[in-house]
């Protein structure tokens, strides 16, 4: 697949996206919503994806909105359309990304600003280099956040410290985000893409039904009570059963040795 503002490539099961913008910082203006949206609908379809990577080109992640781009709109007095005011493509994105059955994981390589953290939070999992930055930095322009913004942060730090970041908008370093359980590893920045694949290779090399229905179960076990969790996991245990690569598991322990998954 070819795009504008972003490169899509897959290789072994895993499906990089870059999002290709690096004189803006990757900022989500021109054609960049519209590409990853695409990108992410048809990774999840593809039967040869397993993992999804997602990341930025040159020294950013994704720097938000394109800011200079919407001070454009705002003197040109151009408006934005009703269908984007009801459905807006950010919202699209988050829930495509939410929706997918394949794992996606962050390689955050530089600053994440405001939307740019947002969608590196709707990631599954984030890898960070020691140069990422992260800022909710929409207080610094007037407004609340979007991107899903003020439903992940608190849920991966806790309100009290979801509050600080967002109201104050201040900017925390690799280090600190790690210690807050924003993202799941911090390594130098020319390791981070490997660290990124090892990951994603891990993933890739397991028995995609059950890892598939796992990330199911934990996104919808988050807003049940205890019993409509419990029953969730006895419907995908009951999938994952009938599997090929249960039967391969349990033959692999048996027979002491390494599981050979084929994904089905």
């Amino acid at each position: 697949m070819t795009y504008k503002c972003l490169l899509y490539d897959v290789q072994d099961g895993i499906a990089t996206l870059t999002l290709n913008r690096p004189e803006r910082l990757n900022a989500l203006g021109d054609t960049l919503r519209e590409d990853l949206y695409d990108a992410v609908t048809k990774s999840a379809a593809d039967t040869g994806v397993r993992v999804l990577v997602i990341t930025g080109a040159g020294r950013g992640f994704c720097s938000g909105g394109d800011v200079k781009a919407m001070s454009e709109r705002e003197q040109t007095g151009q408006a934005t359309s009703a269908s984007e005011r009801l459905s807006p493509m950010r919202d699209r994105i988050i829930l495509a990304m939410r929706d997918s059955p394949k794992p996606v994981i962050a390689a955050v390589n530089g600053a994440a600003a405001g939307a740019g953290m947002n969608l590196a939070l709707a990631c599954d999992m984030r890898v960070a280099s020691t140069a990422a930055k992260f800022s909710q930095a929409f207080v610094k322009r007037g407004l609340a956040p979007d991107w899903g913004g003020t439903w992940f942060l608190p849920r991966i730090v806790g309100t009290a410290k979801a509050c600080e970041l967002i109201f104050t908008g201040e900017t925390i370093d690799a280090a600190e985000a790690l210690a807050l359980g924003i993202v799941n590893a911090m390594v130098p920045p020319e390791e981070l893409m490997a660290e990124a694949y090892r990951l994603a290779r891990k993933i890739a090399a397991g028995p995609a039904v059950a890892i598939q229905l796992a990330k199911r179960a934990i996104h919808h076990n988050q807003d049940v009570d205890l019993r409509a969790g419990l029953e969730f996991e006895t419907f995908a245990q009951g999938i994952c059963r009938d599997t090929e690569d249960a039967k391969e598991g349990v033959r692999a322990f048996v027979e002491k040795r390494a599981p050979e998954f084929r994904g089905h």
